[in-house]
């Protein structure tokens, strides 16, 4: 590898003249790297080959993680995923024309769902634009109101001072994507998002171009809270009193502050399989059927909404209705959650008043989370009465009978054909902490809502717009970010190898020795020397840690037959592109099966609805993971999904599960 402090050069692509667009592109890429950026996204083409070509010499020189993706809407949605993870901007280069139109979906869901994202476009220089010049259009406001910030940049000739003006456009387009004003604090409206450069380039497209040395890290904002947590945009949350009968809701991306403030004021919590807070003590399972009860979802006062809820029709409900008193929490945010616009309290962050809870409330939260236990238990698969082996207590069968009838028991469990239920249960029981689970926005995720118990896993699904676009994209990019061990933000990998081998405990002659003649200034300089050295065995047990977690990482994948082959061309792994841990599970149903339960299906002639909304397919997904280099797998029955989900994830693979209608 190389090292980064040296200086390189770009391939020629125009010999013996320089490029003003290649010093543009090396002069932008260098400080995105030093404010942070990490992973730049391309998908190839002539008018962006600067860019490009510039990411590719940081790549090789150790300074940026490039990822090469032959189509725009995979590329975005792969630096969606990146975001997502990172929760800072990926970049994606793109060319001119129809490239940046290909990448509108995934700036639409990084817009509504607050992912930071650096689109940078390509383009021709404005004399060309409105006189049918090839592959020009107007790309200025292409992504009309979806993006923080747009910068329509002239084409650089070569001046003085545009170097500078590249790492000003940096600056500037990174503090937008993630949500921050130029001093770096906190900007809730509109908070993170998609950002859009519009590089106006002119030939020579590239030529050779030194990097500059690498600089340290900028001096970035500290760690965000936890949404919701933090003081609102007046440094103040708003206090929530006690007294209403009051029930927490935690939607897409609302984070583990719902759980925190459910658990502060004693409240029931119903939490959404993505909300990041389906956990905790107060957590309220078979929450539909709950609040269709008359004396507990009728009789709620108080709604108090985090994040995005998309998967009930019951929850907008409860926001609709007179006598509902409704607090949406949210901070960051082009946009308030508020059906029927009912709403009329938002706040940035919340907090509740002093006090423990009364007796009444304790009450009310007891009677929720027993009547969600007991609707779920009542729910679930009845369990087939135990059946007695015939082993007797030295090990030796001594009932045949019986063992014969055991072991069938056994047999028919084993051979039970795998439904949605079960599906979900066992994806959702495989994952781990460490690990990840994305989920397509189709069927199932609303099958896994349903069903799976409370458990502080990492799940994700793009409910900002709740589309099928790009699923496969975006699992790949939390694959990869999840799975990087990473240096400390901002850091060099060798400061953590440097941690990483700090001792894990002082000397014991570091200690003060009153009879050697020391001195007070001796002892304060031993005990920092001390303080220290146990940082850097934190630091370095910290690393550890984090490394081994990163290492063993998994990400799964469960979604349907229609997602995925609405995505299928983000499974192309081109020769150099990472290939990480990534189970993609595929419910196979034979196509949308979603659309069943609407209720003009049960109206609408079967052919006709079966050709436009159910869209059969029949896709032999063995012939097609092997076509794109995957691993296939295929779980008919409960044996069969249990030993995929219990087996390794070395590479990527797919595990085909067919499914009833």
């Amino acid at each position: 590898m190389t090292d980064p402090a040296a200086a390189s050069e770009l391939p020629a692509a125009s010999a013996g003249r320089g490029s003003p667009a290649s010093q543009f592109a090396v002069a932008l890429l260098a400080e995105l790297e030093r404010l942070g950026v990490r992973d730049v996204v391309v998908a190839p083409g002539s008018r962006s080959q600067a860019l490009a070509l510039a990411a590719a010499e940081f790549e090789r020189a150790g300074r940026l993680r490039l990822h090469v993706r032959i189509d725009e809407r995979s590329a975005g949605f792969l630096a969606l995923g990146l975001g997502v993870e990172s929760g800072h901007p990926a970049a994606v280069v793109a060319t001119s024309g129809t490239a940046v139109a290909n990448l509108h979906p995934a700036v639409l869901e990084a817009h509504h769902a607050g992912v930071p994202l650096l689109v940078l476009a390509a383009d021709r220089p404005a004399e060309l634009r409105g006189i049918r010049s090839n592959q020009t259009t107007m790309q200025p406001g292409i992504f009309a109101g979806a993006v923080r910030l747009e910068r329509d940049v002239s084409a650089p000739e070569g001046a003085p001072g545009e170097a500078d003006a590249a790492a000003e456009l940096a600056r500037v387009a990174v503090a937008a994507a993630e949500g921050r004003d130029a001093s770096g604090e906190p900007v809730p409206h509109p908070g993170p998002g998609p950002v859009l450069l519009n590089l106006q380039l002119r030939e020579p497209l590239s030529a050779p171009a030194a990097l500059p040395p690498a600089s340290g890290p900028a001096g970035g904002a500290a760690p965000a809270a936890p949404p919701g947590t933090e003081p609102g945009a007046n440094g103040r949350a708003g206090a929530l009193a006690r007294g209403p009968r009051t029930l927490v809701v935690a939607g897409a991306g609302a984070g583990p502050a719902a759980e925190a403030l459910a658990r502060a004021g004693g409240w029931p919590l119903i939490a959404e399989v993505t909300s990041g807070a389906r956990f905790g003590p107060n957590l309220v399972p078979a929450y539909r059927e709950v609040l269709a009860e008359p004396a507990l979802g009728g009789a709620v006062e108080r709604v108090i909404v985090f994040g995005h809820p998309t998967l009930s029709r019951e929850v907008p409900a409860l926001v609709q209705r007179d006598g509902v008193e409704t607090v949406v929490v949210a901070p960051s945010g082009v946009e308030w959650f508020n059906p029927g616009h009912r709403a009329r309290r938002f706040e940035r962050a919340v907090h509740v008043e002093p006090g423990p809870p009364g007796d009444g409330e304790r009450a009310w939260l007891g009677r929720w989370v027993q009547a969600g236990r007991a609707l779920a238990a009542a729910e679930a698969p009845a369990e087939p009465d135990p059946v007695r082996s015939g082993v007797d207590e030295t090990g030796h069968v001594t009932d045949f009978a019986a063992q014969r009838a055991f072991l069938d028991a056994q047999l028919g469990r084993m051979r039970e054909p795998v439904g949605r239920r079960l599906l979900a249960e066992s994806v959702w029981a495989a994952s781990w902490p460490h690990d990840r689970l994305v989920l397509g926005a189709s069927r199932l995720i609303r099958d896994a809502d349903r069903v799976v118990p409370g458990r502080r896993i990492h799940a994700h699904a793009n409910r900002g717009l709740s589309g099928i676009d790009g699923t496969v994209a975006t699992a790949l990019g939390i694959a990869i970010a999840s799975q990087q061990p990473a240096a400390e933000e901002g850091e060099p990998a060798q400061v953590v190898a440097e941690a990483s081998a700090a001792p894990s405990a002082p000397a014991a002659h570091d200690g003060f020795d009153p009879t050697a003649g020391d001195d007070l200034a001796a002892m304060l300089a031993r005990a920092a020397e001390v303080e220290q050295q146990l940082a850097e065995a934190k630091a370095g047990r910290a690393a550890q840690e984090a490394r081994a977690r990163a290492e063993s990482s998994v990400t799964r994948v469960l979604l349907g037959d229609l997602t995925l082959l609405h995505d299928v061309g983000s499974l192309l792994l081109g020769a150099g592109e990472t290939r990480p841990r990534i189970l993609v599970i595929v419910g196979n149903d034979g196509g949308g099966t979603i659309f069943d339960s609407l209720e003009v299906a049960a109206s609408a002639p079967a052919e006709a609805f079966d050709r436009v909304q159910y869209t059969p397919q029949s896709v032999d997904l063995e012939s097609l993971a092997r076509a794109y280099g995957w691993r296939y797998r295929r779980a008919a029955v409960r044996s069969e999904l249990e030993a995929a989900l219990g087996e390794a994830v070395t590479e990527p693979t797919i595990l085909e599960v067919p499914l009833a209608r």
